[in-house]
């Protein structure tokens, strides 16, 4: 497998836009995208366990019951949750993107971000539909990705391909997501799309499969957002014998699709609001994939890790056993080691469970870095996993005090 360029439309089939259709005030801001298949998909997702959902996810479950999509349409600003007319907006939505190509509305997968509350204004949709069509183009992954972000600061785009069975299978997407990072799933919206020939069953499978791996083990903020949404859509234009069953196949198929969701989920956590640096926290030697993911994911989401990682304070080797106590996992603290990684070195902090004399100016080089990795070996097995987040800096307040005015 190898890293492409194409984003979303990476895979045969496939096309996209985005453009400015005025839900946003500021003209120099897309707030529309559309992705686009040739022929029909088989469809899967996953979404937020928010008790409250916007309005979008409701129909696109009920669109997607038979496994099948065509199309997804997407609009930034506005939220379209806790509206009174929400469902009806979102139908309306499908009603626009299905007319352009005579679909039906059950063909369309809808989706919303932005300010949680207000009514969504359907004219700017419906007034900007021809020309959202009209730059559907097999390069428009970039305004696609451009058109979904809220406070993000760059667009996310990830595509790779894989043989399988003498075939060239490309998987592609796109995603946003910055504040409201806490999933199960995360505060966010996950487009992938790919032209791997499989059923809706399995791609539901591989879709949970990935979400668990990738996107459920990021934290920036520990709120879980009203609309998150990672939707997959497989039109099998490759024509590889269908995938219908688990075997070697399927695993090289999930393998892709966590490979571009990890890149991606990596993408969101390193432009978590206000943040400057990644925090990456890989757990080894778990007595089980759940404590292992548990750990991980209780090390990152700890406000008092990121504030010490903002701070390059290698406190936060204690904080993070601080985190890891109170994780919930069975473990064994007096056997665990910590160690911070960075491109300027490794830093050892905890062994054995207890503090160890360190250099405090080689570990304020090590915590300096934008990427940095928390290494916990718990000692108690094989298994291993990554959870993403970023630290807590002055801005995150700043910009979450004035979001809307």
């Amino acid at each position: 497998m190898e890293f492409i360029d194409g984003g979303v439309t990476a895979a045969k089939g496939f096309l996209a836009s985005g453009i400015h259709c005025g839900i946003r005030k500021n003209k120099t801001k897309p707030d529309l995208a559309f992705i686009y298949s040739e022929r029909e998909c088989k469809a899967a997702g996953v979404y937020t366990k928010n008790l409250v959902k916007g309005a979008p996810i409701a129909v696109t479950k009920s669109h997607i019951a038979d496994g099948t999509a065509r199309a997804v349409i997407c609009n930034s600003g506005i939220a379209n949750t806790c509206a009174p007319d929400g469902m009806e907006k979102a139908e309306e939505m499908c009603q626009v993107a299905a007319s352009l190509f005579d679909l039906s509305p059950e063909d369309i997968v809808v989706a919303s971000t932005g300010v949680i509350g207000p009514s969504l204004p359907i004219e700017p949709i419906r007034n900007s539909a021809q020309a959202l069509k009209d730059a559907l183009s097999p390069n428009g992954s970039l305004a696609a990705a451009s058109a979904i972000m809220t406070t993000d600061t760059f667009p996310k785009e990830a595509a790779a391909r894989f043989m399988l069975d003498g075939a060239e299978i490309r998987t592609g997407g796109i995603s946003k997501g910055s504040g409201m990072i806490h999933p199960n799933m995360a505060t966010m919206l996950c487009f992938v799309t790919t032209d791997c020939a499989i059923s809706s069953e399995m791609l539901q499978k591989a879709v949970k499969r990935a979400a668990d791996a990738t996107f459920n083990m990021i934290s920036v903020d520990g709120d879980t957002s009203t609309n998150d949404t990672f939707l997959v859509l497989a039109n099998g234009a490759a024509e590889n014998p269908v995938i219908e069953q688990e075997g070697e196949d399927f695993e090289a198929f999930v393998a892709s699709l966590e490979a571009v969701s990890r890149k991606l989920a990596k993408m969101m956590a390193r432009d978590g609001e206000g943040a400057s640096k990644l925090h990456v926290c890989r757990v080894e030697g778990a007595p089980d994939l759940d404590a292992a993911r548990v750990v991980a994911k209780s090390v990152i989401s700890s406000n008092l890790v990121k504030a010490a990682m903002f701070g390059s304070d290698a406190n936060a080797g204690g904080r993070a056993m601080c985190a890891l106590g109170y994780a919930g996992a069975d473990i064994e603290v007096d056997k665990v080691d910590i160690s911070f990684l960075s491109e300027k070195g490794r830093v050892q902090v905890v062994q054995a469970g207890y503090g160890i004399a360190f250099s405090e100016e080689l570990a304020l080089q090590v915590l300096g870095a934008e990427e940095i990795t928390t290494l916990i070996d718990l000692h108690m097995g094989a298994a291993c996993a990554e959870a993403y987040g970023c630290d807590l800096t002055y801005d995150y307040v700043k910009i979450n005090a004035d979001y809307r005015t």
